[in-house]
């Protein structure tokens, strides 16, 4: 801890300065939203700036903690780290603390431990030197931490949730057709920053999906974090109508119309970073339900090894990609990351020399250098229209978001015969699944045998955090019923658990792929003119050097990389 006289001697305006070159070098904060935050102080100076970037949400309260942590040699302690109760021998003024946003978090005979916001507060410090007679020992924390902890000591043990809905005034009432009295709701502070957090919150725990889903009594709020859902606090049911419209306007959706779906897009900044939300909102029996998908355009990595691709997969499967002409298949359920592979794969060969378009819904990210097109098909510009189109555009590489009908893949079968190297993704179990699937939809396997390059399908199982994770020895009954020996040459052989951490109270962190590769070999398009079932295939593919989704889970489990709970929970086969 850094005493009252330990503190270095630094202006406001200096140290401002100093946290805002830490956050450049450390790539938390961008030199045009510095630009725009000076723009603003210049205006509005009473604000100091590096509160102007926490407020413009240009920067996050942690990545300012840390940079003052760091600068003024300041250790930092969050509200985990925290005790459970406050030194009992200090007592001060609770409107003291929440309006200097300071806190007491130990005593000795002394000296006082003092949690604060903002280190270099001599007048803060200064007062609980004076009421308490003993030498402050400072350490910095996040502000919306200290108010949480104040009233976690002081109050009546609320968190923020609970401090901001108890402002809430007239959530109910007013009628569901009142769409006047349901804007107004949505406007005040309270519910404003009542979705804030629910944001806010995601964003903090890694999640990539709120859901916010009204049932008869309470409206659930739940996080999908690693592919999983969690249930999280969530404010009461009489907010439903005002939260749910808060939504609906942050995401330029009808209020007023609560029959139908409706689709959106939110922009905005949470903790310093560019957040792209797709809203999706469907009625149930008590309300409409809101589904947020959240993407982080800063965060997605396009890089073949980060997403799983292995040093004996890889080669194959960017053999197919550099094949001039053809379609490659991605397949795999909803969220299963077909997209990211798509895009990583576009990345790859996106040159100076190929035209590359894309047709998506939606567009998800934004690739340099390709003309990405995004459906609408309100005005009639659906996948079939959009490809017949792109056709004459001279294109070399075309990307489909989705095949999902016979005239869809007949364009681009179409594309591929003439000379187009075509990517796209369908909706099958397996690799050997996706050629059925296309014969089922009506293509004719003579043009499926001269098309299809290769089918790659895939899944997203939790990765364990290395740090915590627990090596173990694999019981023999295990090894037995994976057959593990045939995935390692190592013996004994070991296993490892998820341990719960500080960084992960699951003991994951982040999710990696499992994924097979069908090659389109002609023993293969023997099969598929046959139209032998997708067994058939698959088992022949196997016999030509394929692995199994299963068996590359089974492999990355031995390496420590997941669990083999988690490549049960995705795959079919035990």
């Amino acid at each position: 801890m850094t005493t009252d006289t330990d503190v270095p001697v630094v202006t406001s305006t200096e140290l401002d300065e100093q946290i805002c070159q830490f956050l450049l070098r450390k790539g938390r904060l961008k030199e045009p939203d510095l630009v725009r935050a000076r723009r603003v102080f210049e205006e509005q100076s009473d604000v100091p700036l590096v509160n102007l970037l926490t407020r413009l949400g240009l920067a996050s309260e942690r990545d300012v903690a840390d940079a003052l942590s760091e600068l003024l040699d300041i250790p930092q302690v969050t509200a985990k780290d925290a005790p459970d109760v406050p030194p009992a021998g200090v007592q001060l003024s609770v409107r003291f603390l929440k309006q200097f946003h300071v806190v007491p978090i130990g005593e000795t005979d002394s000296a006082i431990k003092l949690l604060v916001a903002d280190p270099q507060d001599d007048y803060a410090r200064g007062a609980v030197h004076l009421a308490t007679g003993k030498t402050i020992e400072l350490a910095v924390g996040l502000r919306s931490e200290i108010d949480d902890l104040i009233e976690r000591y002081y109050g009546q043990g609320r968190s923020a949730m609970g401090t901001i809905v108890e402002n809430l005034e007239g959530a109910e009432g007013g009628g569901e057709d009142d769409v006047e009295h349901l804007r107004d709701l949505a406007s005040e502070a309270p519910v404003i920053r009542l979705v804030n957090l629910i944001m806010q919150r995601a964003v903090e725990q890694r999640a990539s999906d709120i859901h916010i889903e009204p049932f008869e009594n309470r409206l659930k709020v739940r996080y999908r974090i690693d592919g999983v859902l969690h249930e999280v606090e969530s404010p009461p049911a009489s907010s439903t109508a005002a939260v749910i419209s808060r939504i609906k306007i942050m995401a330029k959706l009808n209020i007023a119309e609560r029959r139908l779906p409706q689709d959106g897009r939110i922009m905005l900044r949470v903790q310093g970073k560019e957040l792209d939300l797709r809203v999706s909102t469907v009625p149930t029996s008590y309300g409409e339900s809101v589904v947020m998908r959240i993407l982080d355009r800063e965060n997605v990595v396009l890089d073949f090894k980060a997403l799983g691709f292995t040093d004996d997969f890889l080669p194959k499967f960017l053999n197919v990609l550099d094949m001039p002409h053809g379609i490659m298949l991605v397949t795999g359920p909803t969220g299963s990351g077909k997209t990211t592979t798509l895009y990583t794969a576009l990345s790859k060969i996106n040159t100076p020399d190929v035209k590359i378009i894309t047709v998506e819904d939606p567009v998800e990210y934004q690739l340099e250098g390709v003309n990405q097109i995004q459906v609408k098909p309100q005005i009639g510009l659906d996948f079939a229209g959009a490809l017949r189109s792109i056709v004459r555009q001279d294109p070399d590489i075309i990307m489909i978001g989705e095949m999902r009908d016979l005239e869809t893949a007949k364009i681009a079968i179409q594309s591929a015969l003439t000379g187009h190297l075509v990517l796209s993704t369908l909706h099958t179990n397996n690799a050997a699944g996706a050629v059925t699937r296309l014969l089922d939809m009506g293509v004719d396997d003579y043009l499926l045998c001269s098309t299809v390059n290769g089918v790659l399908a895939q899944r997203l199982v939790r990765r364990l955090d290395r740090e915590s994770s627990q090596r173990y020895l694999a019981l023999p009954e295990v090894i037995q019923e994976h057959k593990l020996r045939n995935y390692t040459r190592h013996d004994p052989i070991y296993l490892h658990r998820p341990v719960a951490s500080e960084r992960s109270a699951t003991g994951y962190l982040g999710r990696t792929t499992i994924m097979e590769f069908l090659t389109m070999s002609d023993p293969i398009r023997r099969l598929v003119m046959q139209h032998a079932d997708h067994g058939k295939i698959e088992a022949l593919a196997r016999e030509e050097g394929m692995r199994t989704m299963y068996e590359d889970g089974m492999a990355k489990a031995l390496t420590g990389l997941t669990t083999i709970e988690e490549v049960l929970r995705v795959t079919q086969e035990s």
